[in-house]
């Protein structure tokens, strides 16, 4: 197939790259700085500055993950209006783009959060639970998703994939955790009662392939293992494969003062599970935690 990605060259992205690149897949990802593509996703990996690049050459599948990161800096106005533009405006230029075209690609796969919900508290949250809390960032998985889906109208199959907490030695969450637990200063994040919907970069990148080869496969997906844990829990069993102690709790009152309103995304929680993935047949590599993490720090 020739597949073109939005926000290849982060960690989902390359890792994706990789896995279809094996594969004998056609790849192109579309990109601020496309002469970095090559070094960060493969060398077959074609990085393009502009869609019009592409004319109208055969597309078979879009997969749009681009977006500023959400937790990188306190959610000021202006980052606000970047964590939006990033998501809701690229994925209109890309609608804009694909109804100018002859040729479409069969199917989206467009990037969204378990963060769609808000918070949940204690509700098991499947595909078909509404949203539970109206707070920025389910705001902003909403309008993300909402756009998508004006994709349908173009006869173009959408998939919404609703990503937990993705688990990778390259990047994100547990990268960021791993020198501080290592030092034996982690520790659970408030009361640690929160849900944390993870799930290991491998089964990330079945189920992307997986929700991409099944023809009938449309709307939203929760990209989570099965066994959510909560905070305290997850923090104890990352101390227990580091062998360190977990002693140093992050009080909630601290975070909401330096973090402020994106505090919540921290202090809130997600008790997400797979629904639609499991009734599809899809099949978890790693369901329970302390096996996903003694996989992933062998890589360290």
């Amino acid at each position: 197939m020739h597949i073109l990605l939005t926000g290849g060259t982060g960690l989902i992205g390359r890792a994706l790259c990789a896995h279809w690149a094996e594969q004998g897949h056609r790849l192109t990802v579309w990109s601020r700085e496309p002469s970095k593509v090559a070094r960060l996703c493969g060398a077959d990996v074609r990085g393009i500055a502009r869609l019009e690049e592409l004319a109208e050459e055969p597309l078979d599948a879009v997969i749009n993950l681009a977006g500023a990161p959400i937790a990188d800096r306190p959610w000021s106005s202006k980052r606000k209006a970047l964590l939006w533009s990033s998501r809701i405006g690229l994925t209109e230029q890309l609608l804009t783009w694909l109804q100018r075209r002859q040729q479409r690609p069969a199917v989206l796969l467009s990037g969204s959060a378990v963060g769609w919900y808000g918070n949940g508290g204690e509700r098991e949250l499947s595909e078909d639970t509404p949203q539970v809390t109206d707070d920025f960032a389910a705001q902003l998985c909403g309008a993300w998703e909402e756009t998508a889906q004006r994709a349908e109208e173009l006869g173009i199959r959408v998939v919404l994939v609703r990503t937990g907490l993705v688990l990778s030695p390259d990047g994100g969450m547990l990268k960021r955790l791993l020198l501080p637990f290592k030092l034996g200063l982690g520790g659970r994040i408030g009361d640690g009662r929160q849900w944390m919907p993870w799930i290991h970069i491998a089964d990330q990148i079945g189920l992307i392939d997986f929700l991409l080869q099944q023809g009938d496969a449309r709307g939203p997906y929760n990209a989570c293992a099965p066994l959510p844990m909560r905070n305290a829990e997850f923090s104890k069993a990352l101390g227990q494969a580091l062998s360190r102690p977990t002693l140093f709790p992050a009080p909630a009152f601290v975070l909401r003062t330096a973090l402020g309103e994106m505090s919540e995304l921290l202090l809130g929680g997600q008790r997400a599970v797979p629904t639609r993935l499991l009734e599809a047949g899809f099949s978890f590599r790693f369901t329970h935690l302390d096996v996903a993490l003694v996989d992933l720090l062998a890589h360290q």
